[in-house]
């Protein structure tokens, strides 16, 4: 079995590649084809923890979507930014220290043959590998050092999708630069161009699409109206900014706000993304305390550089306003690192993270450790008091993926004050008030009975989820097109 291989390219970051590569993993999958998704290398920190370690997010719904069990192989290469000018690197699942030392340039030629062996691998196991490029293939400072975008092209001999965002502008000349910028051997890989979040007319486009192709000699297969509520998260950014509102409250009653803090080194902010699905529930990511003055739950999420990031919430201010929302009994929850945030202190005795003092809102310290955890996880919860208490007793999944270990504060333990172990092993804690939860599961907002306890409603599965993207892209691409990528 050698699978035939479909790509998909962008003419920028976040035209995109990653959903509508969810898409043709299980619209090819609804086919009866054995289906694995591939991504050379991706620079996120939002990761899943597989079978080998851990793997961008992205990879993981994709490998879902094609009914596919998650593996270490469709990402290979994972690079969490933690500073500007650093990141770590993830090689097949595992953290390597020394690729991490390493300059940028200096990776390629190093991790290329683990790479190509990941994808030979695939491809002889599927009967489609469906992959996805990254930021642009046109990058020519970035080609002689490629290993994600042409360079995959050309070893699986994959028919190229180039997908651009029409709704930033610019989008035919983005096609007709990208395909100009491109070798000539690579120009003929090219299957299609993709026109995604259109929003009018598509009578309008003409004569354009038909003017790029006798330019080009590439036709514009699909173009893809704007599509806001499609329920995949969004491999990066924050993914409602410019998106309308949650669903309005049963009865018309009023919406309850979570607010989400979006610091720099934010992580795993797509599991949040059932949120957005909950009536009456109103997210909302916050940058200053402003925008937190009337939230009901505050969230502290994960975070790929927690001191750093605290740092960054003293700079605006954002401590006093959390603190502030405590005192006055609104609900707080700290996931991953923004459970360590929550704490007294950070002790990074190697230098994993950064020393700091906490938001002393638990009585906890934290202390980082050269072992990463990363795992899944089973737990139930202890019994909770307060704003929280709805979750006493509900068994929850997820998974685990930190440097941190966190325990009560000794000194603050001794003289009476305590935190409440909300799960076994040191995996959640509580304040005596009721208020503050802190957790290490990543996933809460993803477990239904999580979800059901806390709201009392039921999210659509990821399932229905990608049946809808292979239903969209069927319906919007040219009759034809998606099965001649694979004959």
């Amino acid at each position: 079995m050698t699978a035939k291989c479909v790509m998909v390219l962008g003419t920028t970051s976040g035209a995109g590649k990653s959903w509508l590569t969810t898409a043709l993993c299980r619209w090819h999958a609804r086919q009866g084809l054995k289906v694995a998704p591939f991504k050379a290398q991706n620079m996120s920190n939002n990761a899943r923890v597989v079978t080998g370690g851990e793997i961008g997010s992205a990879q993981y719904f994709q490998a879902l979507a094609a009914r596919a069990m998650p593996d270490v192989r469709m990402n290979p290469l994972l690079l969490k930014p933690e500073r500007d000018t650093h990141s770590q690197v993830v090689l097949m699942g595992q953290v390597s220290e020394s690729l991490s030392a390493l300059p940028w340039r200096g990776r390629s030629e190093r991790v290329w043959p683990l790479i190509a062996q990941a994808l030979d691998e695939l491809r002889a196991e599927n009967d489609v590998v469906v992959i996805e490029g990254a930021g642009s293939p046109a990058e020519i400072n970035l080609m002689a050092s490629d290993i994600v975008n042409l360079r995959v092209a050309r070893h699986a001999g994959a028919r190229c999708l180039l997908v651009t965002d029409i709704d930033r502008g610019g989008a035919f000349a983005h096609l007709y630069g990208t395909w100009a910028l491109l070798p000539e051997e690579d120009r003929a890989l090219l299957a299609g161009f993709v026109l995604n979040k259109f929003r009018g007319d598509a009578a309008l486009l003409a004569p354009a699409p038909q003017m790029l192709q006798q330019m080009t000699g590439v036709p514009t297969v699909a173009t893809l109206p704007m599509w806001w509520q499609h329920g995949l998260p969004e491999e990066d950014g924050v993914f409602d900014d410019r998106s309308p509102p949650s669903q309005p409250s049963p009865g018309g009653g009023r919406c309850q706000t979570i607010a989400v803090v979006v610091y720099p080194r934010i992580s795993n902010l797509d599991e949040f993304q059932p949120l957005k699905n909950v009536p009456g529930v109103q997210l909302r990511w916050v940058r200053t305390a402003a925008d937190l003055a009337d939230a009901d739950t505050l969230i502290l999420p994960g975070s790929k550089h927690t001191s750093g990031d605290l740092a960054w919430l003293r700079q605006q201010g954002l401590d006093r306003a959390i603190a502030a929302h405590a005192a006055r009994g609104g609900r707080v929850l700290g996931v991953c690192g923004g459970l360590q945030m929550l704490g007294e202190a950070l002790i990074d005795p190697h230098g994993i993270d950064g020393n700091g003092p906490g938001l002393g809102l638990l009585p906890l310290v934290t202390r980082f450790e050269r072992d990463k955890t990363v795992q899944h996880r089973a737990a139930r919860f202890s019994a909770l008091t307060g704003a929280w208490a709805a979750l006493s007793g509900v068994a929850v999944q997820g998974y685990e993926i930190h440097h941190g270990q966190t325990l009560e504060h000794s000194a603050m333990a001794a003289a009476g004050e305590h935190a409440h172990a909300a799960m076994p092993d040191g995996l959640a804690w509580q304040n005596d008030a009721g208020n503050v939860l802190g957790i290490y599961l990543h996933g809460l907002f993803e477990d239904p009975a999580a979800l059901h306890a806390l709201f009392g409603a039921r999210a659509p599965t990821l399932d229905g989820v990608f049946d809808g993207l292979a239903d969209y892209i069927d319906q919007h691409f040219e009759p034809g097109v998606l099965r001649s990528l694979t004959t």
